[in-house]
């Protein structure tokens, strides 16, 4: 197998990273693998199944097909762990033993793969990978999704961490950092989208949540900023064609998306139009 020198970058949006399971799915279906990718919050869990060379798993994680696979808590629950999803059994009990994860082919991969994180204390985005410790890698996967509010803070190496789109949710720049002439973006949201200011109500109720962790709150206020920076970039670069970008041309679904037909139609989506879109790709890439 051919492994194309370029960069891949992979956006989050919790279960809006389905689009990206299908796309990703399709790619791995034609063997298309790139030298490097990076991957954010849901884009982590699509990054590490991209590596593992694993059709179809992040697909059957985020969709689980009966009731014993439902990852969302109920209220009692969610008060009690603190979390609207159940962490333990996306990060531990799926790749260990309902869906498992090929960590062999993981740790032997020739593909370099980032996972995004966001450090409490520094409030500053970091990327992460293990390719020795299956406990550790899941870890890293499961602080990089984890949205603030709704899900605990991750401890990696005595480390506070969250959701990596809050330091850097599009890691365009990191990928020039990185050297590669080509790189692939697989955004979930539609072209034009940006995020909007935090509330000052919303304001107060971070700087509570966290006001152990004042640099966190800073980049959770400055997020907006940085994310509509970005997409302004990525903007540019596309129009120069110096990037290849994949969004989607329907409405995303929610970002928590609870409904079975919507969740599959949004990765059909995905898959299909990575399709139509597959000449143009190999076309950059081999350019």
């Amino acid at each position: 197998m051919d492994i194309k020198k370029a960069t891949l970058v992979l956006e989050g949006g919790a279960t809006r990273g389905v689009f990206t399971s299908g796309a990703l799915d399709y790619l791995m279906e034609k063997d298309v693998y790139l030298s490097h990718v990076i991957g954010v919050s849901a884009g982590a869990c699509n990054a590490v199944d991209y590596v593992s060379r694993q059709p179809g798993r992040t697909r059957d994680c985020m969709i689980p097909q009966d009731r014993s696979g439902n990852y969302y808590y109920g209220l009692r629950d969610f008060v009690k762990e603190r979390s609207v999803m159940n962490m333990d059994l996306i990060f531990d009990q799926y790749p260990n033993e309902i869906i498992p994860f090929d960590f062999d082919t993981y740790f032997t991969s020739d593909i370099r793969c980032e996972l995004v994180t966001t450090n409490c204390l520094t409030g500053k985005a970091e990327y992460m990978d293990d390719r020795q410790d299956k406990n550790r890698l899941m870890k890293i996967c499961r602080a990089s999704c984890s949205m603030p509010l709704l899900t605990p803070i991750v401890n990696v190496d005595d480390t506070p961490y969250l959701d990596g789109g809050l330091a850097d949710s599009v890691p365009v720049r990191r990928a020039k950092e990185i050297g590669n002439d080509r790189i692939v973006v697989i955004l979930t949201k539609n072209e034009g989208y940006r995020k909007k200011v935090v509330s000052p109500a919303m304001q107060r109720v971070y700087r509570r949540a966290y006001r152990s962790y004042p640099n966190l709150v800073r980049t959770i206020f400055r997020r907006s900023f940085e994310y509509n920076r970005t997409m302004n970039h990525i903007d540019q670069m596309e129009k120069r064609g110096e990037i290849f970008v994949l969004r989607p041309q329907v409405k995303p679904v929610s970002r928590l998306e609870k409904n079975k037909e919507t969740l599959c139609a949004f990765y059909e989506h995905g898959y299909h139009y990575m399709e139509r879109r597959f000449d143009d790709l190999m076309a950059y890439l081999e350019k």
